[in-house]
């Protein structure tokens, strides 16, 4: 019995420093998560720079664009996704 309580104790005191159960998952990292989806759409690697992010994009909108067969939602998909990546970039090599 005096296990069972220590067990409850033990799972009570993980919920108040863990901010969750010990069986919940962890939460996934949305913000990376986005980043890897704005990769995806722009077919890059991680890691890449401004220069390669915008030649990315222009590429890409090239692709999507209205007049070429493509739709307003692409192209707005591949502007978020260049946003995004430009945003998550260290402040020195924003230019």
């Amino acid at each position: 019995m005096k296990l069972l309580w220590l067990i409850a104790l033990g799972c009570v005191a993980w919920r108040v420093f863990a901010g969750r159960w010990p069986w919940q998952r962890k939460p996934r990292d949305r913000k990376s998560f986005a980043q890897a989806q704005a990769r995806a759409v722009l077919g890059l690697e991680a890691g890449a720079g401004r220069k390669d992010i915008l030649e990315a994009h222009r590429r890409r909108i090239a692709a999507v664009h209205p007049d070429r067969g493509g739709s307003n939602e692409q192209v707005h998909e591949a502007n978020a996704a260049r946003d995004l990546l430009l945003a998550a970039l260290p402040t020195d090599s924003r230019g």
